[in-house]
């Protein structure tokens, strides 16, 4: 099977739009399977605000995602793609932070304001494995750009004071 490559602008926006999915929206599955995934954990994180890590149709029935808290700025972005809230998205990086967008750079708000404006907001990002490390956690997503289609990709989060530092963002 061939893979098709999609455009990191339709990659952003499809990682926000599987916030929607974190946010309870249990409308059906961004990759076309059906409504197929299902939330395999929930776990409250220290802001009151509940994580749904998913499984993945793909893994199998015996694979279960993390139960681990999704880290709090992490928490920030997903819920802000879920809200499609470009202020609040904004807000969960510090002013001078950087952002890898499969190879592309964005440093400091206002690129990182531009870059979710046009690839972010408006897309649906699922949270399907939460990897916590010490300095933030790294989520495997399902984006789907304009809230359907969609990819899975890695988002590795480097937090420093409750506010990310670092965002790589990479096909899984």
């Amino acid at each position: 099977m061939r893979k098709r490559l999609i455009p990191p602008v339709l990659l952003a926006t499809a990682l926000l739009l599987g916030a929607t999915a974190c946010s309870g929206d249990g409308g059906d599955d961004a990759g076309g399977g059906g409504g197929q995934d299902r939330a395999a954990a929930s776990s409250p994180t220290p802001g009151g605000t509940v994580s749904q890590v998913q499984e993945s149709p793909s893994a199998g029935p015996s694979a279960k995602a993390d139960n681990d808290a999704v880290d709090p700025a992490a928490q920030a972005y997903v819920d802000a793609v879920a809200a499609k809230d470009l202020d609040a998205l904004v807000a969960a990086f510090h002013p001078d932070a950087e952002l890898t967008d499969v190879g592309r750079e964005f440093t400091g708000h206002e690129e990182i304001r531009d870059w979710a404006r046009n690839e972010v907001i408006g897309g649906r990002l699922t949270v399907l494995k939460n990897t916590p490390k010490s300095n933030g956690t790294t989520l495997l997503v399902r984006f789907a750009p304009g809230g359907t289609g969609g990819f899975e990709a890695n988002y590795e989060f480097d937090v420093r004071d409750g506010r990310i530092e670092k965002l790589n963002l990479q096909y899984a």
